[in-house]
Order: structure tokens, then sequence, then C-alpha cells
């Protein structure tokens, strides 16, 4: 009983650090009330592994049974959330979409500075999505501390869209990706401005429109 109580004490004292997507509810959320408790990950907020073996989404995209936690319709507002105590001094946060169940992730909104300083952020899910099954993933680089990369991903349904997943991909960036030994690092203290925002940006901390993009990575 001691030994489950500790473990259980460690797992929560993890828990609690850094921040982590809750809603919608990411891949193996201790917050979606349908997880199973074996596949619960109660180190969502840690960062991807620095040597990238688990990029992207920890790798859940691939060994987690496929299940909608939402479904949204194309032209339409919504929200995430965000759960935890550890902010980093904000940082640079993107939302991203993927057909191909995480081969590839383009960019629906950039929020560049001061991401996750709220708790909440709203987008728009655009009208030339394609509709069907996709991956929905939320990414950080953290303002202080160790460079990292944090992802969280969710199993998602849409309808409504105009688009194709070809044309979709054509249209939107990429996201941006670094910390995860692909040759591209962050630095400290400085805020992440990505080259290929997309077509919705959000501005915080002291990133402004006219602000150079930084780091620069091929």
């Amino acid at each position: 009983m001691l030994v489950k109580a500790v473990a259980s004490f460690m797992a929560i004292g993890v828990a609690s650090a850094h921040m982590e997507l809750d809603w919608p509810y990411p891949l193996r959320s201790k917050f979606d009330p349908n997880t199973p408790e074996n596949l619960i990950d109660y180190s969502m907020t840690s960062p991807l592994d620095a040597d990238g073996s688990n990029f992207p989404c920890k790798g859940y995209n691939t060994n987690t049974p496929w299940r909608a936690t939402v479904a949204w319709s194309a032209g339409q507002q919504y929200n995430i959330s965000l759960a935890g105590s550890a902010t980093h001094g904000g940082g640079s946060c993107q939302l991203s979409l993927s057909y191909d169940n995480g081969t590839s992730f383009h960019v629906i909104e950039s929020i560049e500075g001061g991401c996750p300083l709220q708790s909440k952020y709203d987008f728009t899910m655009p009208d030339d999505v394609a509709n069907g099954d996709a991956l929905f993933a939320w990414t950080w680089f953290n303002f202080e501390g160790n460079r990292e990369m944090y992802m969280n991903c969710v199993d998602i349904t849409i309808s409504g869209g105009s688009g194709t997943a070809g044309a979709f991909e054509s249209a939107y960036p990429a996201i941006f990706v670094a910390n995860v030994n692909n040759g591209c690092s962050t630095v400290e203290q400085q805020e992440v401005v990505f080259a290929n925002p997309g077509k919705q940006v959000l501005y915080g901390g002291s990133v402004t429109s006219s602000s150079s993009p930084f780091p620069s990575c091929s």
C-alpha cells in the first residue's frame, strides 16, 4: 500500500508541472472520463523527448485506439483550454490539423508570444478544411527553462468543410518543429516568431505583427 501511495503521489506531482491541453480531451488524457485507466498518461505535461523519438503526439497517434472526443464544424468558433501551473514565462503556440495520422500537421492558428499565459484561447475552424477524421494538435515552445517542445493531440471529426485534405495541406503551412533533434532549436528568453504562422495569428508578450521570424530554421 505504501509503494502504491508513493507512486500515486509521484504521478500527481509530475502531472501538476508544466502545461497540458485539457479541452478538447487529448489522447490518453486524465481529464477524459472515457480514457481507460491503463492508458492514462499522468505525465501529459511533460515535453516531447529531446531525441525526437516520440514526435509527434508522444507516439499516441499510432498506439491508441481511435476515438473522436469532439465533432467540429467548419466556419465555427471554438476554444481550447489549458491546465497546469508552470507556464515558463509564456512562449509561442500553434494549433494544427493532420489528415494523415500525424505524418504532417498544418497550422490553423498561431499564438506568437505570451502563450500559454491564458488558460483559454479561441480559434475559428477554417471553411476550407476537409470533412472526416483528423488529428488536432496543440504545440508549445516555452520562453523560460530548458529548450523543449510540448505537444498534445486530439482525435476529432470535422463536418461542413468545403475542401479536400490535399488542398488544405497546400493552403496551410506546416507546423514549426524544434528541440526534438531535428536541427532546429529555440533560444531561452526569446519568443518564437513563426516564419509561416498561417491565416489566424494572435500576438502576445513582446511579439507584434512586425516582429521578424525567429529562430531561422529551414
